[in-house]
């Protein structure tokens, strides 16, 4: 194993080139690997994916596309899709949605998606089991790099999620509603997802529905 290969598999941020970055995630013994690289550093992340991490990916994905659904907003997912700004920064959330006008110039094709000639989505969705601080703090930073427009932190151990808008000459601010969705309560969203871990997903999804369609 060479010296850069010890270091990825430690599981954190090290500092690395573009080139190095490039180098580690195109060899095939991380072809499962989740790559992100910012100012100068890259962290890749080969953990198991847990049971309660595939769950709540799962049913917050199903709550967002029921809500743009009953509120008919137009929304284009991706699961676990890679966006590169060459040479600088790259990532790939859990989940992502371009949504209303923008799904009309979501990307397509089966590269990478190339930041450089395309725009970052407009909500990135990363949910934390063991990598709640970074999700919060560096790849935070990443994505309001990348220019995506609102982020949310989901807290698997607590069934908690974390919103932020991002601030358009920089930064971020918390919210607990989400602007990309409007009428969408962050506090719903929790109570969905406690929910889940006792119900099943029709379930769970028809009492979210019934709470979207009363609130108007």
């Amino acid at each position: 194993m060479s010296e850069l290969q010890t270091k990825v598999a430690s599981d954190t941020w090290i500092v690395a080139s573009w080139d190095e970055y490039i180098q580690v995630i195109e060899d095939p013994t991380y072809g499962k690997a989740k790559g992100y690289y910012n100012k100068g550093q890259l962290r890749i992340e080969m953990p198991p994916v847990r049971v309660d991490h595939a769950d709540n990916n799962g049913i917050v994905v199903i709550l967002v596309n029921l809500f743009g659904i009953a509120k008919g907003i137009a929304l284009k997912l991706f699961v676990n899709c890679s966006y590169r700004k060459q040479g600088l920064r790259e990532a790939q959330p859990d989940a992502s949605y371009y949504i209303g006008e923008r799904v009309q110039s979501a990307p397509t094709g089966s590269s990478v998606v190339n930041l450089d000639n395309n725009q970052a989505p407009d909500l990135v969705i990363e949910i934390a089991d063991t990598s709640l601080s970074d999700d919060l703090g560096e790849k935070r930073i990443l994505y309001e790099d990348l220019g995506v427009r609102e982020y949310w932190v989901v807290d698997v151990k607590k069934t908690r999620i974390t919103a932020f808008k991002m601030i358009a000459n920089g930064g971020s601010q918390r919210i607990r509603e989400s602007e990309m969705l409007p009428g969408l309560a962050i506090s719903l969203l929790e109570e969905a997802l406690r929910r889940s871990r006792e119900m099943d997903n029709t379930e769970v999804g028809t009492w979210f529905l019934a709470q979207v369609q009363t609130s108007g």
